[in-house]
């Protein structure tokens, strides 16, 4: 072994980090091992148990064989294991790390509960084989735990987190982490090995998985997104163009103004570092003040970190509980009618419907509408909030836990931070403000094209749309009415 480096053989197991650049497990591997291999162990049926669908499930594995094709680039091979469950993933690697001579185990942490007991239990196995692991922090800017309050509590709070979290992030700039050298090239890394009592480690990305179904990909592209790493630099760099009137123009649907980034991010094809390096070097190193579009992005980046704190701090999160205990009081519906009818966008309330169709066809929502929605389920139909983050999950490309938690409820008025219970979102108000001329239900209502700016939030009785499945402002009374009691 060269005294350039710790180890010989390193393995870097990804997840949801596949990109080459800034990629903290993969960089510290490559500096610290002679040689190293990436291996991605899928669980079907843990992630179908994590409520993750196919649109998720499909683009993850379209960025890990556009990644596979970055890593060859440096003679860095990249394997594939299909187990089941999380708990075969220690006595697998065990096996792995054996029959390949790994000497270290590299891999980004992952916030979930069960993610951080699957990856406790694979130290744990590990350490009886003498394999080191190292856990990096990469999916957020500082690691979960980082940002307290002054008695050393978990901030509760959005607001006072950001105070804190900028005043700690100091003049950091988030410079990300360069790509990994390109190693020597090296026969003894085999095509494939056997895993005794699972499927084999190979070379190979499959198209779909077991319980799975695959979206197909056109031109590209999976539900109108072209995955991996390089389609999310380009994003970045054209969002970089127009980040200026972000605050200004995001709360509309009809217009292109938001970051669509959230894809990417959340499988990893690009890095919360790339992000905020980009907006605080364009703002001059400000978190706060500057452009008012590129601090109200950077914000947007805090939330993110904000929720994904949270679930470390609060394991209940991650155990379909409430964070307010209280709120699981609230006598919530479970009319799977009126669900259906959410999810199909025929509720008869247009901006919902049009939402809703926006999701199932294109696997992403729009972030003001998913407010909008998601008040509409469970303030104004008082369906439990927990029906609506399990399709979201199932639904979206960008399908992160910690946020989709955290926007739920947030929404539902259960979780920390969250809306007072007597916010409840008007949909036709917020229909008129943000889509005053109905260009976006146009767009996805299609049976509403011919009607007028005024009629179209709010139609008239027609053949070719329901009527509304509930009246929103008593059903705002009601949801009102219903929280004030747990009081």
């Amino acid at each position: 072994m060269s005294s350039r480096f710790a180890f010989q053989r390193g393995l870097v197991w990804l997840r949801n980090d596949l990109r080459i650049q800034d990629n903290t497990a993969l960089y510290h591997a490559a500096r610290s091992c002679a040689q190293v291999a990436a291996i991605f162990i899928a669980c079907p049926q843990t992630w179908r148990s994590h409520d993750e669908g196919d649109p998720v499930v499909s683009f993850r594995l379209a960025c890990l064989r556009e990644l596979q094709q970055s890593l060859a680039e440096r003679h860095i091979p990249l394997y594939f294991l299909e187990l089941q469950k999380f708990a075969q993933v220690p006595r697998a690697m065990v096996q792995i790390a054996q029959k390949l001579k790994i000497d270290a185990l590299f891999a980004n942490a992952e916030y979930p509960l069960n993610e951080r007991r699957r990856d406790s239990d694979v130290r744990e196995a590990l350490k009886k084989i003498d394999v080191p692991i190292e856990y990096c922090t990469d999916r957020t800017l500082l690691p979960p735990g980082a940002v307290k309050t002054g008695s050393g509590d978990a901030y509760k709070v959005f607001t006072p987190f950001k105070h804190t979290f900028i005043e700690q992030c100091g003049g950091t700039d988030f410079a990300p982490l360069p790509q990994p050298r390109t190693m020597e090239e090296d026969d003894n890394w085999p095509s494939w090995i056997e895993v005794r009592g699972e499927h084999n480690l190979v070379q190979t990305i499959p198209a779909q998985l077991p319980g799975y179904h695959a979206v197909p990909e056109k031109k590209g592209e999976l539900l109108g997104w072209k995955p991996g790493e390089k389609a999310a630099a380009k994003r970045l760099r054209e969002f970089r163009e127009d980040i200026d009137g972000y605050e200004d123009e995001r709360d509309y649907p009809a217009i292109d103004a938001t970051s669509r980034l959230s894809p990417y991010l959340n499988c990893g094809a690009i890095s919360i570092r790339q992000c905020a390096h980009m907006a605080l070097t364009l703002n001059n190193g400000q978190w706060a003040g500057g452009s008012d579009g590129i601090s109200c992005w950077l914000s947007e980046l805090i939330w993110r970190e904000f929720y994904t704190h949270l679930l470390v701090a609060f394991p209940q999160l991650s155990k379909h509980k409430p964070f307010k205990p209280e709120t699981d009081k609230v006598p919530w519906s479970y009319d799977q009618d009126k669900f259906r009818h959410w999810c199909d966008g025929k509720t008869g309330v247009p901006i919902v419907d049009a939402a809703m169709r926006q999701l199932n066809q294109t696997g992403w929502m729009h972030n003001r509408l998913r407010m909008v929605v998601a008040s509409f389920l469970s303030k104004n139909l008082l369906i439990d909030w927990r029906w609506g983050e399990r399709y979201f999950m199932q639904h979206l490309l960008d399908a992160d836990f910690a946020a989709n938690n955290g926007g739920w409820q947030w929404a539902a008025s259960t979780g920390t931070d969250a809306a007072p219970y007597f916010r409840v979102f008007n949909p036709y108000s917020q229909s008129k403000k943000f889509d005053r001329h109905g260009e976006f239900i146009r767009d996805f209502v299609p049976e509403l094209r011919e009607l007028g700016d005024d009629e179209i939030h709010c139609p008239p009785p027609s053949q070719n749309y329901p009527p509304p499945i509930c009246d929103v402002g008593q059903s705002r009374k009601h949801a009102i009415e219903v929280f004030a009691a747990l009081k």
